[in-house]
């Protein structure tokens, strides 16, 4: 049995879909509002780890649906140091939840609270646990990580901004 092979299989890549067009370049219309987010960005994740605050914002990506900052986020785990199966089990943390510590596990539960407010606050276990692994500066930061993460996400999704440019540093 012989088996033929293109020779022009190997060299061709995958035409994929084409991207889509972002809305507006909303940094450039309000620079000031993009500034004071970024300041806000600097200031909420002071004293936390930085591996923890990249988790929490893949996790509110993924709920929000911001591919721009699910690619952003991820390379910028990637790059600091995170594993590939954590990332990609963040998804389905509740069930994978031995691939996280307990004070990860709180916060990524914090993060979906806040980021889902479908009954309209978070419920005091998840705010009570998530106390009992954090400091009350810690506790006070991690959420404002969190809200912040949402406003990028809002923007991010809101404008269509593109995903797939970005490397790991190129905002900081």
């Amino acid at each position: 049995m012989t088996t033929q092979t293109n020779a022009n299989t190997a060299d061709q890549t995958p035409e994929y879909a084409p991207e889509h067009t972002p809305r507006m370049r909303w940094a450039q219309h309000a620079p000031e509002v993009y500034k004071a987010v970024v300041g806000l960005e600097i200031a909420a994740k002071k004293g936390l780890d930085p591996l923890l605050v990249e988790l929490v914002k893949i996790r509110a990506s993924q709920l929000n649906h911001c591919a721009f900052c699910l690619d952003m986020h991820t390379k910028d785990a990637l790059a600091a140091g995170e594993s590939v199966e954590r990332i990609v089990q963040l998804s389905a943390w509740e069930e994978s939840r031995h691939f996280y510590t307990e004070k990860e596990v709180a916060a990524i539960e914090l993060t979906e609270a806040v980021t889902v407010l479908t009954d309209g606050f978070v419920p005091d276990e998840v705010y009570e646990k998530a106390a009992k692994h954090f400091e009350e500066k810690e506790l006070t930061h991690l959420i404002a990580v969190i809200a912040t993460i949402n406003v990028w996400n809002r923007f991010a999704v809101s404008t269509r901004m593109v995903p797939g440019h970005y490397t790991p540093g190129m905002y900081h």
